[in-house]
């Protein structure tokens, strides 16, 4: 019987892990990782159903497994984010309040409203490309942009935004879990004590002179009557910072990369804008940012037809998923017009990323504007260095002529 194994640590994967998600998928599409110790799930149907199910919860602190146990004490250091839980690991009703009182900001709506003023940042990123005949997207539009959108949206004034990428960029080096350098985690203890201290500072500011940003909002927030503490709105705005900004930075990297890599589907787009929405939801199934999340059983329990016991973590490969050729026709190719609105890149259930909205804008301003200010956009190297990690992954540099 032939069988495959996930080793995210396998040479290559970082640049192309779909042929291990088609091993996995064909052979053994739920299976107990050794190495992880975690059950690994790739079809989209059992994906689906493990976020849906309630006997599943968001807080791996609880998983029994060395991964779990590593990760927890590597957490130890973290400030705020491990003194108290985040809407990315509680479970309801905790879950329930901490979205609501954030969620207003990031309604389709309201992101609507903002995409005037994101046009106006993409658009004045590329002038400082200026006519220099080329430009790396990643370091002169995907990677600034985020972080400016989300460091206005909070009340974050201009001059603090490189501070703000340096830190977020710290967290989320140690997102692949507890086989980050010690450096790196060092790095990233130091900028979690950094930022909760300016937002500390900005906080005590917004209660003596609210201003109409999100910090003022979360600040004067109350939930029936239960405001968040200070630890819960740090942890929040580091939260929106980290999981905003990193992601969006790949997504409009890597759809831009698969877009450039498949000319065809390149020169539809071009010929047809109207598409825009569509293919930023291909680009997401394609090639989205987020690969995969985790579970723990509440109980013993059975998915995808096997037993998971108590505690034990269900880890759901969501671009494995995304690649599910029971779901997609022809998921291994780009196509623009397909408009797979049912992808799970942004995940599933009650966790659904609530920056859906914000992420989806972004990408669709930023990469329209590219391709229309820029006509005859080409990759000036034939394999650009891929970073992040099995959780979140993306290209360093995308070295462009244009």
């Amino acid at each position: 019987m032939v069988t495959a194994e996930f080793n995210p640590f396998a040479p290559g994967m970082l640049a192309n892990p779909y042929p291990m998600y088609r091993a996995l998928r064909e052979h053994s599409p739920v299976s107990w990782s050794p190495l992880m110790e975690v059950w690994v799930f790739t079809r989209y149907d059992d994906v689906v159903a493990v976020l849906n199910d309630s006997r599943f919860s968001a807080d791996r602190r609880q998983a029994r497994n060395r991964f779990s146990e590593m990760v927890t004490k590597q957490e130890q250091g973290f400030g705020p984010f491990a003194r108290t839980q985040t809407m990315l690991s509680s479970d309801p009703p905790n879950h329930t309040r901490l979205r609501r009182l954030v969620s207003k900001a990031f309604t389709p709506r309201a992101v609507e409203n903002l995409r005037p003023r994101i046009q106006q940042i993409v658009d004045q990123l590329l002038d400082e490309v200026g006519d220099r005949g080329e430009m790396d997207l990643v370091s002169q539009l995907a990677y600034p942009l985020p972080v400016i959108v989300i460091a206005e949206m909070l009340g974050v004034p201009p001059e603090d935004r490189a501070r703000f990428k340096r830190w977020s960029d710290a967290v989320v080096a140690t997102l692949g879990g507890p086989f980050a350098p010690p450096g790196v985690l060092e790095e990233a203890r130091r900028s979690i004590e950094e930022l909760a201290a300016y937002f500390s500072h900005v906080m005590a500011d917004r209660r003596r002179h609210p201003r109409d940003d999100l910090i003022s909002g979360l600040v004067a927030a109350e939930e029936q009557g239960q405001a968040l503490s200070e630890d819960e709105i740090i942890a929040m705005t580091i939260l929106l910072l980290v999981a905003g900004n990193e992601t969006t930075t790949h997504l409009i990297s890597n759809g831009t990369l698969a877009l450039l890599r498949n000319p065809d589907q390149l020169q539809i787009l071009r010929e047809d804008p109207s598409l825009l929405p569509s293919a930023v939801e291909e680009l997401l199934r394609y090639a989205g940012p987020v690969h995969g999340t985790g579970r723990v059983a509440k109980e013993d329990l059975e998915a995808g037809g096997q037993v998971v016991k108590e505690l034990q973590v269900a880890f759901v490969l969501l671009g494995a998923a995304n690649r599910d050729p029971g779901k997609f026709p022809e998921p291994d190719r780009l196509d623009v017009r397909r408009n797979p609105s049912d992808h799970v890149a942004f995940g599933d259930g009650i966790h659904f990323c609530l920056g859906a909205p914000l992420a989806r804008a972004e990408a669709q301003i930023a990469i329209g504007t590219v391709l229309r200010r820029f006509p005859k956009l080409e990759l000036q190297v034939e394999e650009p260095e891929w970073g992040g990690t099995f959780i979140i992954r993306g290209v360093k540099q995308l070295p462009l002529r244009v």
